[in-house]
């Protein structure tokens, strides 16, 4: 058919439209750690911490972090995410070379193209596509998000008595306190105590949020290694560097803290861990790199959950992000 090559590329140009919208579902909030758990929590790496009055909802997965779960330890932020990759590798990739990539060479999901009605056909086809891999990344987040029950204890370790101008509220968590349970089969030698987190400990865990963000605005990494674990460094660098490569720089400023509590507190020998509930509000925007043109901007407020960890006479040092609710 003479109208055959032109209507091919009308297909191409279509399928590059569709396949832009399914990739642009799965993207994660610029600001570091936005849209994704990483980090590690000590043994408590893959057990959700506790519900706050600050973030009630369940907490998003630890997806990333360089504490290995145990000989059969089932991770559901893992196994969510590896679900979601043979999903995407197999059925989806199996409709979309079967059907689309037939539809290329004029077969169709339907078995052959004729006409007006077959093409608008296949444009409602892709568009059907693109809409299912949007709601499976969807789908497969919520579900590893909703794997992580929240867990409760009537034992809070937060004290009262901070400056009520604070944003951190150590005294308005009514369900907080050290999580029951050690995430499976992790750790289950180790043996943890509860810590008491002091008004202090509150002032240095909202210090950090704020400078940590102006920091990775600032792409300060030096910065970053005084705050935070080498893991999460690492982590932090990763980002700063696939920014470098899309040739942007993400500018975070007016961070403030709007609420804030205890989730748990607990020590593991020697080594102190405490989990924070926060909800923020912050100015999070890209900009081209070489010509400072503004291209996005990301949320305007963040509910996380930030754990810290400390050696005996040592400062609290970020060692996990993890998204709330």
């Amino acid at each position: 058919m003479a109208s055959s090559p032109a209507r091919r590329r009308r297909v191409v140009t279509l399928l590059a439209l569709a396949a832009s919208l399914a990739l642009a579902a799965p993207a994660v909030d610029a600001r570091p750690g936005g849209g994704g758990g990483m980090g590690s929590r000590g043994s408590k790496t893959y057990s959700a911490p506790p519900s706050t009055a600050t973030s009630p909802g369940a907490t998003g997965p630890i997806q990333r972090s360089q504490t290995s779960p145990s000989p059969g330890f089932n991770n559901p932020g893992m196994a969510a995410q590896n679900q979601g990759r043979r999903f995407g590798g197999g059925f989806l990739g199996g409709m979309l070379g079967a059907g689309l990539i037939g539809a290329l060479l004029g077969a169709g999901l339907s078995g052959g193209l004729g006409g007006i009605g077959s093409f608008i056909g296949l444009i409602f086809q892709i568009g059907l596509i693109a809409l299912l891999v949007m709601f499976v990344v969807r789908f497969f987040r919520r579900r590893q998000e909703g794997n992580q029950p929240a867990m409760a204890s009537n034992t809070p370790h937060a004290r009262s008595g901070l400056p009520p101008q604070n944003g951190m509220n150590p005294g308005a968590n009514p369900i907080g306190g050290l999580g029951g349970g050690l995430g499976g089969g992790l750790g289950g030698n180790v043996r943890t105590q509860p810590v008491q987190v002091q008004p202090e400990d509150f002032q240095a865990f909202e210090r950090s949020l704020n400078e940590i963000q102006g920091a990775f605005g600032r792409e300060d990494v030096a910065t970053l290694r005084r705050l935070a674990t080498p893991e999460m460094v690492g982590y932090f660098e990763e980002e700063l560097r696939a920014n470098a490569a899309r040739g942007v720089v993400n500018r975070i400023s007016d961070v403030k803290l709007l609420q804030g509590d205890l989730s748990e507190a607990w020590r593991e020998g020697s080594v102190e861990f405490a989990t924070v509930a926060m909800r923020f509000s912050l100015r999070d925007e890209v900009f081209e790199r070489s010509t400072n043109r503004h291209v996005e901007n990301g949320p305007q407020e963040a509910k996380e959950f930030w754990t810290f960890v400390r050696e005996p006479n040592g400062p609290w040092l970020l060692s996990a992000i993890q998204q709330g609710r």
